[in-house]
């Protein structure tokens, strides 16, 4: 709704009309009388036309694509219904956009003819947009500023409500392993043989070491008060484990407030679900966790590109939490013998890269990205067997794993 609903045409017509009458008094000229009458007359016939024969029937909005990713363009299209009386000349459209998108979301809103020839009217509109921030961000209300054939009355109104538009964490493309990691690469299906899986049980049986921690069933785990595992089966792949340290100590509070606030989480989501996208397409299954054991995703089997879908789209949302602690995330990893192991944290320190040691033993890849921390600490990780990264939010993160994943020892470390 506009405060004044008349345009400038309008206002010097109402305000013409006014003087007439005074005029017509003071000068004797009754034909002054008649004009302003004749005036305001077409002001309101002009403003009845848009404000009582003018109905939109709603908006009907669409992403292309249907989820955008960080740094991803998107076209938006918005479908008008309208029926109006009289005639509209051209007039303007906007649409509203949020924080985290951006665009030039206006243009020339065209001109309709009388609903009696024509009958209803549709309007599309299209534009295109960035998607800068991870989240589901609302786009709308779509703002029509229309006037009258003869330029003398204006409508703004709002079409509409707003339309969740969901942005996950930017997948970028990383390169293959060159080299296979551990006896078996994820590529060649190989069946495992670990200590405490044999034939189906379809009961939650006590976790015995060697199990693998994707099978662990937190909810008879926290029934029981001790650590259980689901049915057992072989698997026919090879096992990669995602940790990423989500406690609100490691970053900003604005990362536990709202999802694309802080460059350091997000950098560390786009590394998890990148790094998630590159083992399963080698055939690895895929555990994300917390530093906790809890898990953050559903866990993935090698070559379910749908589920990597879900697991992208289920991202968008993700934030930081109040609780956590990285110098217990070793014993999570007791008995177990694992393919690669990424774990993705903000700042550390020497302790902290002390209590990280003992996974390096479980793992044929461990690799950390850790936002930053004291050079003590780097060191410490770096000399106990991790492949370290300072993970900058600038940073491009495939040229990182080009550095480190899958490639001979000593090349991307941190000195």
């Amino acid at each position: 709704m506009t405060r004044w609903p008349l345009t400038p045409r309008g206002t010097g017509a109402v305000l013409v009309g006014l003087a007439s009458f005074v005029c017509a008094q003071i000068f004797s000229v009754p034909a002054l009388v008649f004009f302003g009458v004749l005036l305001l007359a077409a002001v309101g016939v002009s403003f009845a036309s848009l404000w009582l024969g003018h109905r939109d029937d709603g908006v009907r909005r669409s992403f292309a694509p249907a989820v955008a990713s960080v740094g991803g363009d998107v076209d938006v299209r918005a479908h008008v219904e309208a029926r109006t009386v009289l005639p509209t000349a051209v007039g303007t459209w906007q649409d509203r956009l949020p924080r985290g998108v951006d665009g030039e979301p206006s243009g020339v809103y065209p001109a309709l003819r009388s609903g009696l020839v024509s009958g209803g009217h549709s309007v599309d509109i299209s534009y295109r947009v960035q998607a800068r921030r991870r989240g589901v961000r609302p786009i709308g209300p779509l703002v029509v500023e229309t006037t009258d054939a003869f330029g003398l009355s204006r409508r703004r109104q709002q079409l509409g409500g707003t339309v969740p538009l969901t942005i996950a964490p930017a997948v970028v493309p990383l390169e293959a392993f060159e080299e296979l990691p551990g006896a078996a690469g994820g590529t060649m299906q190989s069946v495992t043989d670990k200590l405490g899986q044999g034939a189906d049980n379809l009961i939650p049986r006590v976790y015995a070491p060697g199990d693998s921690m994707r099978r662990i069933h937190w909810r008879a785990s926290a029934h029981r008060g001790e650590l259980m595992v689901r049915q057992e089966e072989r698997e026919s792949n090879p096992e990669a484990v995602i940790v990423f340290d989500r406690s609100v100590t490691r970053w900003s509070g604005d990362a536990l407030r709202s999802p694309g606030e802080d460059a350091g989480f997000e950098a560390a989501v786009s590394i998890v679900v990148s790094a998630a996208h590159r083992f399963v397409q080698e055939g690895y299954s895929v555990t994300i966790v917390d530093v906790d054991g809890s898990e953050i995703a559903e866990p993935l089997e090698g070559g379910d590109t749908t589920a990597l879908e879900a697991l992208t789209t289920g991202f968008a949302t993700l934030t930081a939490r109040r609780d956590g602690n990285l110098r217990t995330l070793s014993t999570l990893f007791a008995g177990t013998t694992l393919g690669p192991v990424v774990v993705a944290t903000g700042e550390i320190d020497a302790e902290d890269a002390a209590a990280l040691l003992p996974i390096v033993t479980h793992s044929s890849l461990p690799v950390l990205f850790a936002l930053g921390g004291s050079a003590e600490a780097m060191r410490i990780a770096r000399d106990g067997g991790w492949r370290v990264h300072r993970l900058e939010p600038e940073d491009e993160i495939d040229t990182l794993w080009s550095g480190m994943a899958g490639f001979p020892e000593g090349r991307g470390h941190v000195d």
